[in-house]
C-alpha cells in the first residue's frame, strides 16, 4: 500500500479516535502516504500528526458542483480506503477514492448489501449498545493486513503550543482543569453541580482553570462559574486556547474533570489524570482511550466508578444506565436523569482521591 485514505466524517472527538488506526497503518506500511478526509472544522486535532501527509476537508453540504470537484480530486487516487464510520456518504467517498476498501457497517442496516459489495473487508458495528470500544472497532479495519494487537496504540495528540503569557504565568503546580460545557444538553452535567464542585476545590486551595470554546453556549456555561473566585485562583481560559495550547495546559495540570466530550478524550490522550462524568453513553464504546496503559483496555458497561490507566469514569446508578440514547427523551436537548443523580460530593471525593487527598 503506497497511498491510504482514512475517511473520518464525524465530529472532532470521533476524528481523534481514528489516530490509533492511523498509527497502526503507518507501522504496517511505513513508506505509505496516509491522508485523512473529513468535514471542514473537524480535523483540527490531527494537525501536526507526523503519521498524516494531508488533511482533506470537505464541506458538510457538498452540492452538485462540490461533489463533482471532490470526485475529480479523489478518483482512484488511493490503494486503500479505510471507512471509519458506517454512514452511506463515507462509504461512497471511499469507493470513489480507493481501489480497495475496508469499512465499518452497522449491525442492522438497509444499505448493508451494497456496502458489503463494495468492501474487500467489513467490520460489523453493534453501535452504542455494543461491547467493543470504537478504537478497537476501527483497528479491526486492518485485520487482513495486521496481526491482532494485545496492546493497542495510544491516541496521537496534537503537538503542544505556548500558552498565552498571562495564563502561563498564573499556572501553579496542582492545577485542576474543569471543562463544564458539553456540546449537547443530554451530555451536560448540571451547571449547579459544576458550581458546587468548583467552589469546594477552590475552598481547599486548589487552583481551577476553566476551559471551553468561544462558542456562545460554551461561554454561557463558563460564565455561570466566574463569580466563584478571582485570578489566579480561578483562571478563565475558555475561548482562548486552541487544541495545541490545550495539550500544553493538560501537560501542566494535576487533574482534568469534564463530561463526555472531545476535550475529555484529548486530556486522556495527554496522560493527565482524567475524571470523566458519563450519562447515557456506554463507556465500553466511548470511554476516553487509554491504549498506552500497558495492558488490554477493558471497561465495564455500568458501575458507579471505574478506572483504567489514567482515566476514571463516573456513572449514575439507575438500572437503565447506560441507555445509549440521547437522554431520557432521546433528543439532543433532552435531560438525562442519570447525570443529575451524580452529585458534586461524589465527583469531589473522586477528585481528591486522585489528587492524593
Amino acid at each position: 500500500m503506497k497511498r491510504i485514505l482514512v475517511v473520518a466524517t464525524r465530529q472532532i472527538g470521533d476524528v481523534l479516535l481514528t489516530t490509533p488506526l492511523i498509527r497502526a497503518a503507518k507501522a504496517r506500511w511505513p513508506d505509505a502516504r496516509i491522508d485523512v478526509l473529513g468535514f471542514a472544522g473537524t480535523l483540527g486535532m490531527l494537525r501536526g500528526n507526523p503519521d498524516i501527509s494531508e488533511l482533506i476537508e470537505a464541506p458538510g453540504r457538498l452540492g452538485w458542483s462540490g461533489t463533482v470537484s471532490l470526485v475529480r480530486r479523489l478518483w482512484r487516487r488511493y490503494d486503500l480506503a479505510l471507512v471509519t464510520q458506517p454512514g452511506d456518504r463515507a462509504h461512497l467517498m471511499a469507493w470513489v477514492a480507493g481501489r480497495q476498501r475496508s469499512g465499518i457497517i452497522p449491525e442492522h442496516g438497509g444499505s448493508n448489501w451494497w456496502k458489503r459489495a463494495l468492501l474487500a473487508h467489513s467490520v460489523q458495528s453493534a453501535g452504542d449498545r455494543g461491547q467493543v470500544h470504537v478504537v478497537v472497532e476501527k483497528l479491526a479495519l486492518l485485520a487482513p493486513w495486521v496481526e491482532a494487537m494485545a496492546v493497542k496504540p495510544p491516541l496521537a495528540v496534537p503537538p503542544g503550543a505556548p500558552l498565552p503569557p498571562d495564563i502561563q504565568g498564573a499556572l501553579r503546580p496542582g492545577c485542576v482543569v474543569v471543562q463544564a460545557p458539553s456540546m449537547w444538553a443530554y451530555k451536560q452535567w448540571p451547571l449547579p453541580h459544576f458550581r458546587e464542585l468548583a467552589a469546594q476545590l477552590l475552598a481547599r486551595g486548589v487552583q481551577v482553570a476553566l476551559t471551553g470554546s468561544a462558542a456562545a453556549r460554551d461561554q454561557e456555561c463558563v460564565a455561570a462559574l466566574l463569580d466563584l473566585g478571582n485570578p489566579p485562583q480561578l483562571l478563565n481560559a475558555a475561548g482562548r486556547l486552541d487544541f495545541n495550547q490545550l495539550v500544553t495546559l493538560f501537560n501542566q495540570a494535576a487533574l482534568y474533570i469534564g463530561p463526555d466530550t472531545s476535550v475529555s478524550h484529548l486530556a486522556a490522550g495527554c496522560g493527565v489524570p482524567t475524571l470523566a462524568i458519563f450519562g447515557p453513553t456506554n463507556p465500553m464504546r466511548w470511554a476516553p482511550w487509554t491504549g498506552d496503559s500497558g495492558a488490554p483496555v477493558h471497561w465495564l458497561r455500568s458501575t458507579p466508578s471505574q478506572t483504567v490507566g489514567n482515566v476514571t469514569v463516573l456513572q449514575g446508578s439507575q438500572p437503565c444506565v447506560p441507555c445509549g440514547r440521547a437522554g431520557c427523551d432521546d433528543h439532543r436537548q433532552s435531560r438525562s436523569d442519570c447525570l443529575v443523580s451524580i452529585t458534586p460530593a461524589r465527583v469531589l471525593e473522586e477528585a481528591l482521591r486522585i489528587l492524593g487527598g
